[in-house]
């Protein structure tokens, strides 16, 4: 066992990181490596190819090249998981990066549990909650607030609600899962106006497959996040409270940079919530504090680990995915309060988020007086190759990706401004 660390990790058990589609530049799969590796679990993780920086990372055991969609047949997805798990020849840990992978085994789970390890669920729970309409209606059913919400299913209803909605809103596609194949929208939209509205509605066809809800300006609200893990019996075994400082795109995508800030108010919210829906395993929540009305909203619910999960990790050396690790394998996962003012900062998105939040004046309160200590997404001591991995794909693609998204969110702003 590695010094300083007051648990001892099952190693003849390994982690398999089980990513479908084409996103090779994932940080949190190389967090997910890492966290595990470095205390000798042995590591396999699911590529696009060989070149990816989670493949290349010292940690790694195997990397199984398999190139996917998201959109293939269950079945097929499936039939490849248990290959891959007869290759490794062993009961391993499942550690879902994305929704598709965390819904297919949760509808999976009788024929996947010879080969693997993974929280039990209920089967239809894990899609329902990456749904925005699902969590919208678990959010109404449990008494959690979020916001406004109308999911219209034809262009009439859509007309029916901007002649009474209240303006700006945001649109959102209902299903995670639409972004592999026909998103209505790109991410999270904002709408400034009801023309702007139904200038975009015509183009969502017959089945519109949005999610409309009410705007919470910035000025207004702060962007918490929540990350946990709970045992067959939803009682969380670790449990991480901080705040979103910058997001790319900015205020509506991934988290560029975050600190840990102590929240038992919000961490009972959550608990009381997955006690409620009966959920196990690791979650990733984004809510909004509504200074207005002095609520925490539910914006989004990842039944699956979180990119940045590495930055919580308890004074017991626990984060997230270790404490699954250890509860799937039949040992204790130690209390710890989580360790105050952390930081965490995702190289290659963080500097345009920052001059993006710089032109718009936005701040972030709550901040640390004094960090503890700043968790890099990328560039490790220990594990250098990922990072120049992660510069070789994303330097030339990358500078050009972010581009079009400002053209895109430009665009969409002048559109949507009427």
């Amino acid at each position: 066992m590695p010094s300083g660390v007051p648990f001892d990790l099952d190693r003849e058990v390994p982690g398999l990181i089980v990513k479908f589609g084409d996103y090779p530049l994932h940080h949190g799969g190389v967090g997910a490596i890492r966290s595990l590796g470095r205390l000798g679990v042995p590591m396999y993780a699911i590529t696009e190819d060989r070149y990816t920086p989670a493949a290349a990372s010292r940690h790694l055991r195997q990397a199984f090249v398999w190139p996917t969609t998201g959109t293939e047949r269950p079945e097929r997805l499936v039939e490849g998981l248990l290959r891959v798990g007869r290759r490794i020849g062993r009961p391993t840990v499942l550690i879902p990066t994305d929704e598709e992978a965390a819904v297919l085994i949760a509808e999976h789970q009788a024929e996947l549990a010879d080969r693997f390890l993974f929280p039990g669920v209920d089967a239809g729970l894990p899609r329902r909650l990456a749904s925005k309409q699902g969590l919208h209606e678990l959010c109404l059913e449990h008494g959690i607030p979020s916001p406004e919400s109308a999911c219209p299913e034809s262009y009439e209803e859509i007309e029916d609600f901007a002649a009474k909605a209240a303006f700006p809103l945001v649109a959102k596609n209902c299903e995670a899962f639409v972004r592999r194949s026909r998103p209505a929208v790109s991410g999270t939209t904002r709408i400034a106006t009801r023309d702007g509205l139904l200038a975009l509605a015509r183009g969502w066809g017959e089945h519109p497959g949005v999610i409309l809800q009410e705007y919470l300006p910035r000025e207004d609200a702060e962007d918490w996040i929540v990350h946990a893990y709970f045992d067959a019996d939803s009682t969380p075994l670790a449990m991480f409270t901080g705040v979103k400082v910058r997001s790319w795109p900015p205020h509506a995508g991934m988290t560029a940079n975050a600190y840990v800030v102590d929240n038992p108010e919000l961490a009972d919210i959550a608990a009381r919530f997955i006690k409620q829906i009966g959920f196990s395993g690791v979650v990733d929540l984004d809510l909004r504090f509504d200074r207005r009305d002095g609520r925490y909203k539910l914006l989004d619910f990842n039944p699956r680990m979180g990119a940045q999960f590495r930055l919580f990790e308890s004074e017991s050396g626990i984060d997230v995915v270790r404490a699954m690790h250890l509860d799937l394998t039949g040992r204790t996962v130690p209390e710890g309060e989580q360790l105050a003012g952390r930081r965490y900062i995702v190289e290659n998105i963080d500097l345009p988020a920052l001059l993006a939040y710089r032109r718009s004046g936005y701040t972030t309160p709550h901040a640390p007086a004094h960090a503890s200590g700043t968790e890099l997404a990328w560039l490790a001591a220990d594990d250098l190759r990922p990072f120049f991995t992660m510069l070789a794909r994303f330097v030339r693609p990358g500078v050009k990706h972010m581009y079009q998204l400002w053209r895109t969110n430009r665009r969409s702003a002048r559109a949507t401004a009427g």
